[in-house]
Order: structure tokens, then sequence, then C-alpha cells
């Protein structure tokens, strides 16, 4: 179950194992227009977002979130293109 916090209030989904949120919204396989996203590839950090519960499943960031968020990965930032949960996973951009 993925959920984003926007505006106040709370959506959550299923999404398959392994999925990319981001490919997925690009696709409009993932119905939420909630989640702010752009070039899919790292560069541009638009779809930045702070995890507020599941980190602890995540993969350790790579090098284009390193780069791009810095100071903020230790603030639970990462960057959705990036990564592909397997686990609840609990986001917002704000």
């Amino acid at each position: 179950m993925v959920t984003i916090l926007a505006g106040g209030v709370s959506y959550s989904e299923a999404l398959p194992d392994g999925s990319n949120l981001v490919v997925r919204a690009g696709v409009r396989k993932f119905p939420w227009p909630h989640l702010k996203y752009k070039c899919g590839m790292g560069k541009c950090g638009t779809c930045a977002s702070r995890v507020l519960a599941g980190a602890e499943h995540l993969p350790e960031p790579n090098w284009k979130e390193r780069e791009k968020l810095g100071a903020r990965l230790a603030e639970g930032w990462r960057l959705m293109c990036q990564l592909w949960p397997t686990h609840d996973l609990t986001i917002t951009q704000e």
C-alpha cells in the first residue's frame, strides 16, 4: 500500500510490488494527480518526497539521490523515480 499525504488529505492505493510510482503515474496506471514528477530519471528532483513511514524497507540512496537531495536525505527525503517499493510506504511532497 502506498499512501500520499497532500493538502491535509490522505490518498492510499495498493501498488504491485516492485512498481515505480513515477513510471506508473506516467502511463496513467497510478491515478493520483497528487504525485509531482517530471523527468523520471533523477535529474530534476520534482518527485522528491519525504518518507514518513516505510523508509526502513527502502534501499540505500543511489548516487542520483545523493547528488540531488544532499542533506535532505538525512531528513527522510527520497526521489520517487529512483525507488521500486516492495513494502507499505507513506510519503508527502509538502
